[in-house]
């Protein structure tokens, strides 16, 4: 086998075929990517990694380069004082990066051929990363870094990076339901008392509400664009901002495996839920909300249930609640699986700084439920 390394600006350059057979049954495959360089978030290039035995893909992994901000992951009463420093100072503060990951993907997807070993894995691994190095020199990117790799993957990215000088710190974790049987009443038995009695008289908002289940938003594009801002806005932590057009390129290309849920009060569109569907997990994307009356029909808990159903009723295991508002998602039942953010600035001092940076910044210092995951993942390594 002789293994050599390209890096395309376009997903459309290595081919539906041969992207998919590394990441069969995946959710956010080919035609996921390929909505995303349609109507991706601004200020983001989208870059794809593979290792190649001739025309052969044997491994594959998304990149990007942006600008990045160090105070993106900066939460609490640091925030304010980061981004000041940021606006004072965005030259010093601001640094080109090059990554493997996506912006819009809540892990790193790394995917191989069929025909591809568990042995000969962690070699390929390395060749993504030499391809991944190579592209940050020519495009002039001093920090160079793997987003989210993956609890299933970190073997893997563990035994490449760390020996390479880059550092590791915590990613946002994903939240998974293993969904059980029967229906909403099999699901609230494996709660609390306090938590089930709570959530049902939640969910009887929802007999206030009429929901919708679309593949197609078109005509009310401009409202889901205005609540997704609000849920933005009520974020302390974003890496990317979604134009509008992402939510239909997103359905359109990945139809019918991906659909919207409205929640209208009325005549008037309260709340979205952007999913994507596969065999054995449904993926919770994005969710907007119109804050003033989020208590009032309990939104957030009302999407929550109308998944867990959706999942019960289409014999669906597991659902993938995303990223963020951990505390709930554990109260509701879910597992965190930890994603790690590993990094290395090109340049030895900026790199020593960045190392200090990491430990500031880090997001287990702002939210207990990741401090605990962390801790958990320290006493098993021990």
């Amino acid at each position: 086998m002789s293994v050599t390394v390209a890096s395309y600006a376009s997903i459309e350059a290595i081919g539906r075929e041969r992207w998919d057979r590394c990441f069969p049954g995946e959710a956010e495959g080919y035609a996921f990517y390929v909505a995303a360089e349609e109507a991706g978030p601004p200020g983001f290039h989208a870059r794809y990694i593979v290792a190649l035995d001739g025309e052969a893909v044997l491994a594959a992994a998304p990149a990007f380069l942006t600008r990045y901000r160090l105070d993106t992951t900066v939460q609490g009463p640091l925030k304010p004082i980061a981004e000041a420093l940021t606006r004072t100072f965005p030259r010093l503060l601001t640094l080109d990066l090059a990554a493997i990951g996506s912006p819009v993907a809540e892990i790193c997807h790394l995917g191989f051929a069929p025909e591809v070993g568990v042995a000969d894995r962690p070699s390929l691994v390395v060749a993504l990363l030499e391809g991944l190095e190579r592209l940050a020199e020519a495009e002039g990117c001093g920090l160079v870094a793997v987003k989210d790799a993956a609890e299933k993957d970190i073997a893997l990215w563990r035994t490449a990076l760390e020996p390479r000088g880059f550092q590791a710190m915590p990613g946002l974790p994903t939240g998974l339901l293993s969904v059980p049987p029967g229906g909403l009443d099999g699901y609230f038995a494996t709660l609390s008392r306090a938590t089930r009695k709570d959530l049902k008289r939640k969910w009887k908002q929802r007999e206030r509400l009429r929901v919708e289940h679309r593949t197609n938003v078109d005509d009310v594009l401009d409202r889901i664009a205005s609540l997704y801002a609000e849920t933005v806005a009520h974020s302390d932590l974003q890496f990317e901002h979604l134009p509008p057009a992402y939510f239909a390129a997103v359905l359109r290309r990945l139809a019918p495996s991906a659909r919207v849920v409205l929640y209208w009060a009325g005549d008037d569109l309260v709340a979205f839920n952007l999913l994507i569907e596969t065999g054995d997990r449904l993926v919770d994307k994005y969710i907007g909300m119109h804050y003033p009356v989020v208590g009032e029909y309990s939104l957030y808990y009302t999407s929550w249930l109308e998944n867990v159903a959706w999942c019960s009723r289409q014999g669906i295991p597991l659902y993938q609640a995303g990223q963020g508002f951990y505390g709930p998602k554990v109260r509701l039942g879910c597992r965190l699986s930890p994603n790690w953010l590993y990094f290395r600035h090109r340049n030895r001092w900026i790199n020593a700084v960045l190392k200090t940076v990491s430990r500031i910044v880090s997001l287990d210092r702002f939210d207990p439920e990741i401090a605990r995951l962390m801790d958990q993942h320290a006493r098993k390594a021990a």
